[in-house]
């Protein structure tokens, strides 16, 4: 993965996600995406995301961009937001460690919904759809298990937002 997008940023890299997988593993009550893997698993999985710091303020994903990646958080608390028609931006979440952004991007090759800023120094784990690729290639069980992760992190997000859509409705009429 080319470190490019996030060093222009002011992200600093810090080596690979493997070097932090005991921590992600602790979390792992946390990371949803990541619940049934075994330490083992995250290890391997590291080898294939690196790891960076963002400060304060840092826009780790601008709404609009194009997006070949998601992140996991490891530490810290972004603010998540959407522009509304207004061009103001609009808070849909604060999330926190063991969180995943960017995967419906990463999947699809759509621009970004949303932006993502740290609110505190930040570490998060970078999968890249190429890496996820290599990953699939080269440790298939381990690649299907994300995969299906994945597909179910989505579905629980399209879930949720089409009761809220229902719920918004019924107080229309």
């Amino acid at each position: 993965m080319d470190d490019t997008y996030f060093t222009a940023r002011g992200m600093r890299p810090l080596g690979l996600a493997s070097s932090f997988a005991d921590e992600i593993h602790r979390l792992i009550a946390k990371v949803v995406l990541l619940e049934d893997f075994t330490l083992a698993e995250i290890t391997l999985l590291g080898q294939f995301m690196p790891v960076f710091e963002a400060d304060i303020g840092t826009t780790i994903i601008s709404e609009g961009d194009p997006g070949d990646f998601m992140v996991i958080l490891i530490r810290g608390l972004v603010d998540v937001s959407k522009l509304d028609r207004s061009g103001q931006a609009s808070r849909i979440a604060v999330v926190q460690e063991g969180y995943a952004l960017g995967e419906m991007s990463m999947l699809d090759g759509e621009p970004r919904f949303c932006s993502c800023t740290a609110l505190e120094p930040t570490f998060f784990a970078v999968l890249a759809r190429s890496e996820l690729t290599e990953l699939i290639r080269r440790q298939p069980g381990i690649g299907a298990k994300i995969l299906i992760k994945l597909v179910h992190v989505l579905s629980q997000r399209l879930r949720n937002t089409s009761m809220k859509l229902l719920a918004s409705n019924e107080k229309l009429t």
